[in-house]
């Protein structure tokens, strides 16, 4: 059974689900809230804590849910609002939590509001999204840009005004300066706990309100940008104006105020990668006015090298203060780790591997939908694709499809995703090799030795709880102590390709079994072969 109480979410592990790819029921190859519901039970299986649902709103889907219609409504492609109470009845029965998305920073450009807001600069939601006059030459009010390319205002025929679009043309942005706006969309987020959710993902949450005076971003003139490749010149400027306003913090404590209105709530916000990250989490997530946690992107990129690891969980630690992280290797948004670790042909072994780091360290973690696999990035070719991002910027970047193939269940051709011959996404061969169906039962499968830890850790609560402190180790290896009271639990990871040996940084260790791991103490040395680890106890004062 997963975390109860108060705070079930310190510490817990949420498996992210990608609705359209985990599992469709009707045939039509896109995935949906009844095919979720069918395989709740392999989920709880892993010994998670929670689910996060991604969108699965009335949309128009021209980025696949991330622009909500209606935020009220199931989109009919997914099923109905009886099918998602059916999911959140299952899950419970399963001693799982659900967490939903929430988009709330924008619209889809069909929704009521905007259609409304759009029609004259006299309607009660003329002032519901963010709209600008032109500068005296016809030009965009200011420089802002896009994160899918471009400028980050479209010009609007009807108004004669230039509305924000921080994503695509499609996606308008919502004015969070408008009381009503925000009033809106409190009620829109009480429909759905009211229906029983235990806590939400909110998306860009860091993008909520923006500069009223709308003056222009600086350039980003941080060392080595012009050595950056210019694919997307995003990152050109920095996003002091249009992101990360310091009035967004009373949006944050007016939704913490509906939040704790009802029991036992965890709401994790997604804040955009920036130099300012680790900072803007800590505040986001101290005091108990707040947001419980954010969702960090720091292990969302890399290669795995421990130092970098290292410096991201210290940076994030040496500002939290009483703030709190849910980290990620992988999600719906970024090439998977396996692939990005160069990792693939050592699927069995770097799967758990890296989880058991992940789920080692001090913070709460998110594992998406295949990870448990050993899942790397597919190659979609362009002709297959559906990500708009990775349209506009092929072949340099592919988008984001990769990472959203469908959940492999079977190794036919079909992954035993769909009965459908055409799947939204395909489903590649490499995938259908790793497939639950062939890993499930088998002792040394990676799904199977993921699960196994995750058994493991879930009776660990120094792992779940304690603070975090790292030691220095041998190249290729992370090495940490998680400390709680007087126990202390030493953590270490060789996360590359030789075996290591080296001498225990924690006196009066005692090596700890259980976890599935092979990594040895032989007279106060640690030894590790390549993608292995050790775990051992102290209580001694200190770590």
């Amino acid at each position: 059974m997963g975390a109860s109480g108060k705070n079930w979410w310190r510490g817990a592990v949420i498996y992210q689900i990608y609705p359209r790819s985990f599992a469709d029921s009707n045939g039509d190859g896109i995935g949906d809230l009844p095919g979720i519901t069918r395989h709740l039970d392999y989920v709880a299986g892993l010994g998670v804590d929670a689910i996060w649902l991604s969108p699965f709103f009335k949309s128009p889907m021209k980025d696949f849910g991330y622009d909500v219609e209606d935020y009220c409504a199931v989109d009919p492609m997914f099923g109905t609002l009886a099918d998602f109470d059916a999911l959140v009845k299952r899950a419970h029965q399963l001693g799982l939590k659900v967490m939903i998305d929430q988009v709330l920073s924008h619209t889809a450009d069909t929704h009521p509001w905007f259609k409304e807001s759009r029609a004259s600069r006299t309607n009660p939601k003329a002032d519901w999204y963010v709209w600008a006059d032109p500068k005296p030459d016809g030009t965009p009010p200011n420089n802002w840009l896009s994160i899918f390319g471009g400028s980050g205002w479209q010009w609007d025929t009807r108004r004669c005004q230039y509305y924000l679009h921080n994503f695509l043309v499609e996606q308008p942005d919502l004015n969070f300066h408008n009381p009503d706006v925000r009033a809106a969309l409190l009620k829109t987020v009480k429909f759905w706990l009211d229906r029983g959710v235990d806590g939400f993902r909110h998306d860009t949450l860091n993008y909520y309100l923006h500069d009223a005076r709308l003056r222009d971003n600086p350039p980003n003139t941080t060392p080595g940008m012009a050595d950056v490749p210019a694919i997307n010149p995003y990152g050109w400027q920095l996003h002091k104006y249009d992101k990360t306003q310091p009035g967004n913090i009373a949006v944050l404590e007016e939704l913490r105020v509906l939040f704790d209105s009802y029991k036992d709530i965890a709401a994790v916000g997604e804040v955009g990668a920036g130099a300012e990250g680790n900072q803007v989490i800590a505040d986001y997530t101290s005091g108990t006015k707040r947001f419980h946690m954010c969702y960090g992107f720091d292990l969302l990129s890399g290669d795995g090298d421990p130092a970098a690891i290292r410096a991201a969980v210290e940076d994030f630690e040496a500002v939290a203060r009483d703030g709190w992280i849910c980290w990620a290797l992988s999600n719906h948004d970024v090439v998977r780790a396996a692939s990005r670790w160069h990792a693939t042909r050592h699927a069995d072994d770097f799967a758990p591997l890296s989880l058991a780091m992940l789920l080692s360290l001090r913070g709460s973690q998110c594992i998406y939908q295949g990870e448990e696999l050993g899942l790397g990035e597919a190659d979609v070719p362009f002709e297959a694709l559906q990500d708009p991002y990775g349209k506009t910027f092929w072949p340099e970047f592919k988008g984001r499809d990769g990472c959203r193939t469908p959940m492999p269940w079977g190794d036919g051709a079909l992954g035993g995703f769909t009965s459908s011959r055409h799947p939204w996404l395909p489903i590649p061969a490499e995938h259908r090799a790793r497939a639950v169906s062939r890993q499930l039962g088998k002792a040394q499968s990676a799904l199977e030795r993921v699960r196994a830890f995750i058994g493991w850790r879930q009776g660990q609560t120094v792992l779940r709880e304690g603070a975090i402190h790292f030691h220095d180790a041998p190249a290729g290896v992370l090495a940490f102590t998680r400390s709680l009271g007087d126990t202390h639990m030493f953590c270490a990871f060789n996360l590359k390709g030789k075996a290591v040996s080296f001498s225990a940084p924690v006196a009066g260790l005692t090596a700890v079994t259980g976890h599935g791991f092979t990594g040895k103490l032989v007279k106060g040395k640690v030894e590790l072969a390549a993608r292995q680890a050790f775990f051992g106890l102290s209580h001694s004062q200190g770590g």
